[in-house]
């Protein structure tokens, strides 16, 4: 059964509506193909309509949707072979960022990302995505294997943040977060970055300080949580809303505002409505985001990137 946000009711209705003609239809004689088409109709361009004038607060609810694609689907997708790497080489494995060796459409990668988990059991072995010191200290590991061995980087975020929890500080937090950030910034192979859900904080940016940086069209991309930002401005988390419009968190206010290089398009109603799509729409414009960098040199890489960071603001 599909999982409606709160915005798409009148859209569920209608969908309950066209599920108890088809029940009806197969258990009698009534030709109602005619009524059912037409209801049918009737949701699709509603749908149209709900989604082209998202709100940013709406499209911080689809970006977080439960049934988006999560890193496993997109390894699925996207590889046509992948071996994980696991460990930070000091203290643990943390789940909330996987990542590993892999080829996309015969093309060698390090790609690693953030993993939410798709049901109780999953999303607390991953932690709901929120990586500790030791996920961070595991992507700096990796991206200097990859910056080792000349393999170019493919991140992909979906996180509300890095884990804020006491024994994460007690573990050094904030410095794992600045190092994985430094490391992004000093890579001299490519890092192409894909927002695929949430981009929260600086857990979000710490893998994705990247030479170009793709947005999902429903995804969202902010310092801090549009909850977070109205219970500090306002002392309520209940003018989330005001907060999301206020911070500029979608797609398209981040390309104008030069943090982000592209938009990719999601399937009618959202990447979790028809996951393989929007898969297949990653997937093309990574390939030619990497096809874009492989005839520059390694200083070239990195100066483009420098560059990049130093122009935004």
């Amino acid at each position: 059964m599909r999982n409606f946000l709160d915005f798409e009711k009148p859209i569920a209705e209608l969908d309950a509506r066209v599920a108890e003609l088809r029940e009806t239809a197969s258990n009698g004689d009534i030709d109602i193909d005619a009524e059912i088409g037409k209801l049918e109709g009737k949701s699709t361009r509603l749908l149209k309509d709900t989604y082209a004038r998202l709100t940013p607060w709406q499209k911080a609810q689809v970006a977080r949707h439960p049934d988006r694609p999560h890193f496993k689907e997109y390894v699925a997708g996207l590889t046509d072979e992948f071996v994980p790497l696991a460990g930070d080489r000091a203290f643990a494995d943390d789940q909330a960022i996987v990542g590993g060796l892999a080829r996309i459409d015969g093309r060698k990668v390090l790609l690693m990302g953030h993993e939410k988990g798709d049901d109780t059991a999953s999303r607390l072995r991953h932690n709901f995505g929120m990586a500790k010191p030791e996920g961070y200290r595991k992507a700096i590991r990796l991206m200097g294997l990859a910056d080792r061995f000349g393999l170019p980087v493919v991140s992909l975020v979906d996180t509300p943040g890095a884990f804020p929890g006491v024994q994460a500080e007690e573990r050094g937090q904030a410095e794992a977060i600045a190092r994985s950030t430094e490391t992004c910034l000093a890579l001299k192979v490519p890092l192409i970055a894909a927002i695929v859900g949430e981009g929260g904080s600086g857990g979000a940016v710490a893998i994705a300080a990247a030479n170009r940086v793709l947005m999902f069209e429903h995804a969202v991309y902010s310092v801090i949580s549009p909850e977070g930002c109205a219970s500090i401005l306002w002392r309520t988390a209940d003018k989330a809303a005001d907060a999301a419009e206020a911070m500029r968190i979608t797609a398209a206010d981040l390309q104008g505002l030069g943090v982000i290089e592209r938009i990719i398009p999601e399937p009618l109603g959202g990447a979790h409505r028809n996951p393989a799509e929007a898969i297949a729409n990653l997937k093309q414009a990574i390939v030619e985001e990497l096809d874009g960098y492989a005839s520059l040199s390694r200083e070239d890489v990195l100066k483009q990137r420098q560059a990049k960071f130093l122009a935004i603001g």
